[in-house]
């Protein structure tokens, strides 16, 4: 049988798992949308110059791209096709590999190459590469135009005030949010210093929640960070966290956040009633629960310094974070167990902590329920309460099943660690009886004997 020979508009589609080898010819495959909405003979668009086709795909990182230029054997789009005599097409690079591992098939067909020759397909690689050109050309001029409005709109903010101000500041965020080039235009022409020049303590809530959800979005130096930190710009994000819309609360917490990471930060810029407040309402907010995670970080990166800590329980955390511990998800839970975690390091945190009537019962449920990290912190947590007061806690612990839980946690293969902690709580005596360790053996017997299954 004849080697199949593609002609000089012959493209090769169909091939991913048809095998039926159909043909269409160049102008069909355009006209019909095979590659994915180009239309009419036009595909330079222009070109001016010849571009690199691997510099394209990796640049532009498609989602999507047509079918046909897809190899079968990679997944990945392909930069060198060539046609086996099956009528099947392939990345050069790979076919030799099949080759070179010793089959003699066509990958897709799995029929017996009659011809070892491979043929470049011109017209496909001629279609991959003017498609991508096409692409790549409304990218780069997407870009300029990009960067162009970014620029305009900095010159705009220069000159005016008012509503005209606030609008230019809409405009850039949503430009900024949208495209990387425009926030590396934003840096690159000094943007950064036009919009820290708008904060200070009488700028508007309507201008500073514009210009913070612009920096939350920029990559920030150390002098713009620090140029941040002045008291007076704190205490507008501070206003706008407690009166601000979700959005703008959101964008201040990042952003505060993103402060703290820097050393020279001070901490005594978060140490304010009026901040700490602003989180727990966000943290408890259910009517926006997108702003219960971004809450809990900062709480988190906040209790890190432990002479906040304690204006943390003074404000009521304690017990609103362990009401809140069984409707919240694996996320928003973790970030929950470490704060209580940390709070529990100090005298202050453990009394509020015993003093809540549901914090055994609502940990104890979170035993190897979540993760091991929330396992971790929930036994650090029942060991900081119980062994402030033992008796008191001892028939909470009991009626809360924490025997069963402990010895749950020995007998499972989960880290070490939380096997030693469990056996170490389970031997001080401080938080369950024999009696009811026993108890609970027994129990766990008589389940064996009923369902031998249970205990593989």
């Amino acid at each position: 049988m004849p080697m199949f020979q593609p002609s000089k508009r012959d493209v090769l589609v169909g091939f991913e798992g048809s095998g039926d080898g159909q043909v269409l010819d160049l102008d069909t495959a355009v006209k019909d949308g095979v590659l994915g909405g180009v239309r009419g003979g036009s595909f330079g668009g222009g070109v001016g110059e010849k571009l690199d086709l691997k510099k394209m795909i990796e640049e532009l990182d498609l989602p999507e791209v047509p079918s046909v230029f897809i190899c079968p054997i990679s997944l990945e789009t392909m930069q060198d096709p060539v046609t086996l005599c099956t009528g099947q097409t392939y990345e050069r690079s790979n076919i030799l590999k099949w080759f070179s591992l010793g089959h003699y098939t066509c990958p897709t067909t799995m029929q017996e190459l009659w011809d070892e020759a491979i043929t470049p397909n011109k017209t496909l690689y001629h279609l991959i590469d003017t498609w991508f050109s096409q692409k790549y050309l409304q990218m780069k001029k997407r870009s300029e135009d990009v960067q162009g409005r970014a620029s305009e709109l900095l010159d705009t903010l220069k000159k005016v005030k008012g509503r005209a101000r606030v609008q230019a500041l809409k405009e850039l965020q949503i430009v900024v949010a949208a495209h990387a080039t425009a926030r590396k235009t934003v840096i690159d022409e000094g943007g950064v210093v036009v919009l820290l020049s708008l904060l200070g303590p009488f700028t508007s809530h309507a201008v500073g929640s514009e210009v913070i959800a612009i920096l939350v979005n920029l990559i920030l130096d150390s002098e713009s960070k620090t140029n941040l930190m002045q008291p007076a710009k704190i205490s507008l994000m501070v206003d706008m966290l407690n009166e601000g819309s979700i959005e703008t609360k959101i964008n201040c917490m990042q952003l505060i956040e993103i402060l703290m990471e820097e050393k020279d930060f001070q901490s005594e810029l978060v140490s304010s009633h009026s901040l700490l407040v602003a989180l727990m309402r966000a943290v408890r907010d259910k009517r926006h629960p997108n702003g219960n995670l971004p809450g809990l970080s900062l709480l988190k990166t906040i209790c890190l310094h432990k002479h906040i800590r304690n204006l943390v329980v003074c404000i009521g955390a304690v017990p609103q974070l362990v009401e809140l511990l069984p409707g919240l998800n694996p996320d928003c839970l973790e970030q929950a167990l470490l704060i209580l975690d940390g709070l529990s390091s100090i005298p202050e945190g453990r009394l509020a902590l015993k003093d809540c009537s549901n914090t055994i019962p609502n940990t104890v449920r979170l035993i190897m329920r979540v993760s091991e990290s929330c396992t971790q912190y929930v036994l650090s947590i029942l060991w900081s309460v119980c062994k402030l007061s033992p008796d008191e806690c001892s028939s909470i612990a009991v009626d809360a099943g924490l025997a069963a839980k402990l010895l749950l946690v020995i007998q499972s293969g989960c880290n070490p660690v939380l096997k030693q902690r469990s056996a170490k709580v389970l031997r001080t005596g401080l938080l369950v009886t024999s009696e009811s360790i026993s108890a609970v053996m027994k129990r766990k017997k008589r389940k064996l004997r009923a369902f031998p299954e249970l205990e593989h």
